[in-house]
């Protein structure tokens, strides 16, 4: 053996590892075996340090059981508190799409705290006889019961990254609900004109969304804080202490500071990936939610002449290599697309899941990778929108007074003062003539010129309001009058 690497023995042999490395010959292996995306587990801090923290836990509950001397104990609690610090992110090297349900992953893990409890205690990486990343950092577990749980503490945490970014978004949105609250356009169904409303409930309907899915987020995270630390392999706890379960859940909790449970069937806990199934669902809610909102910002400001125009989003960059002046809505774009990459995640979480066999899921990396995905990239997609989109939208006035004014929408809101009959010829009229419903009504003397205005104020045609205090003129005309007209 050179003096640039140590030897290390597995069930397959003897293996050189690099010396000045942490992990050993578990991870070395796995990172020959699984060249599949390039991307190691290190690009998932939340991931590293819920690890490191599964591992503290169990130490400490091993201790107080009296199966870990106190030393030992104390160095890797020691170790694990580094790495949640951020030392060592760079030698958790395993690929994130990985045969062994998570094995390698668990392997990798036990090894970087096993040499670096090691040098804690004065000896050398590799001497493994006197702290084993086996018989000592996995004491009590499994990787079928360490990694969910590592997983769920780290989607626990994405989850409520997720909520705070949905947050900043929805204060945006509120901030452009105000400014645009006495602001009258055209509602549309079915992209036709139906009836006026304000810009600012327009734009309060896509804060109201995000305050339902922030509540529907709040109730997933719930229910991935029931654990199943104490199954080890399949559920029935073999090789742990009967108290094991107990300790190791309330030093977790104290340490995260995630409320956890122990699962009351950890058999049925070690083979369901349900909260996973339930979670990714929530973020596929999310992420059509907000394509939805993004598909509306960019159909608002289309144009700016020859579409909508209702709105202008802030430019962000030039819009074509050939024509000159034009500012494409780069940023609804780009969330749109992260939108298309949460509803495929959650497809692959749907799989995966469903494909598990008998009394465990092989396929929890792929659940973990897809679910990672699409929490940092809504995330990221959230704080994007809020930052360089909605913030800077400014409404288009002229053009919003211009589509009130050609729009055959309000006629509606005359229904209660003409009746639906005259209200349609009105309509009709307009449609042909390209004239006015206010000039057609005042034309056959429907309404007075004030209580036209009366009705056309923002208030009454935007919410809920009596009508049988405003008479129309027709009611107010002799009989024949009425009918000639």
């Amino acid at each position: 053996m050179s003096n640039s690497t140590r030897l290390e023995h597995d069930l397959l042999g003897d293996r050189e590892v690099p010396a000045n490395v942490y992990y050993g010959v578990h991870s070395l292996r796995a990172v020959e075996n699984f060249p599949i995306t390039g991307t190691p587990i290190s690009n998932s801090p939340d991931l590293v340090n819920a690890l490191a923290c599964v591992k503290q836990a169990a130490a400490l509950a091993n201790r107080d059981l009296g199966l870990l001397d106190a030393d030992r104990a104390q160095a890797i609690v020691a170790a694990c508190e580094e790495i949640r610090r951020g030392a060592l992110h760079d030698q958790f090297i395993i690929d994130v799409i990985q045969g062994g349900a998570g094995t390698s992953t668990n392997m990798n893990t036990n090894e970087v705290i096993a040499n670096r409890a090691l040098e804690l205690m004065g000896r050398a990486r590799g001497d493994y006889d006197v702290l084993h990343p086996n018989e000592h950092v996995n004491l009590s577990q499994s990787t079928n019961d360490a990694v969910p749980t590592a997983l769920k503490i780290a989607t626990w945490i994405g989850i409520h990254q997720l909520i705070d970014a949905m947050e900043t978004l929805r204060l945006a949105f509120d901030a452009k609900s105000s400014e645009f609250k006495d602001i009258l356009k055209m509602g549309r169904t079915q992209l036709q004109d139906a009836v006026p409303m304000t810009l600012g409930q327009e734009f309060s309907t896509y804060s109201v969304m995000l305050s339902e899915d922030e509540q529907r987020l709040r109730e997933a995270s719930s229910m991935i804080c029931e654990i199943n630390m104490g199954a080890t392999a399949v559920g029935t706890g073999i090789n742990s202490h009967p108290e094991y379960a107990r300790k190791v859940c309330l030093h977790l909790t104290h340490i995260t500071g995630i409320p956890f449970v122990t699962a009351a069937n950890l058999v049925e806990a070690t083979q369901d990936a349900g909260a996973f199934v339930q979670v990714s669902g929530v973020l596929k809610r999310v992420a059509i939610k907000l394509s939805k909102v993004c598909n509306d910002l960019r159909l608002l400001s289309s144009g700016p002449r020859a579409g909508l125009g209702e709105i202008n989003l802030p430019p962000m960059q030039a819009g074509s290599s050939i024509m000159p002046g034009k500012v494409n809505p780069v940023i609804p774009e780009v969330v749109n697309q992260i939108a298309f990459e949460v509803i495929g995640n959650d497809v692959t979480v749907s799989f995966a899941a469903e494909a598990g066999q008998l009394q465990l899921n092989a396929f929890l990396p792929i659940i973990a990778h897809s679910i990672f995905k699409s929490l940092k990239h809504l995330r990221n997609g959230c704080r994007t929108l809020a930052e360089r989109c909605v913030r800077g939208i400014t409404a288009n006035r002229d053009r919003l007074n211009e589509h009130m004014n050609r729009s055959v929408g309000i006629i509606t809101a005359l229904n209660p003062y003409i009746g639906y009959a005259n209200a349609t010829e009105v309509a009709q009229d307009a449609l042909r003539t390209g004239r006015s419903v206010s000039d057609l009504v005042l034309e056959r003397k429907l309404l007075t010129k004030e209580q036209l205005d009366h009705v056309l104020r923002p208030e009454t045609l935007t919410q809920p309001l009596a009508t049988s205090g405003i008479p129309s003129a027709q009611s107010k005309l002799p009989p024949e009058e009425r009918k000639a007209s």
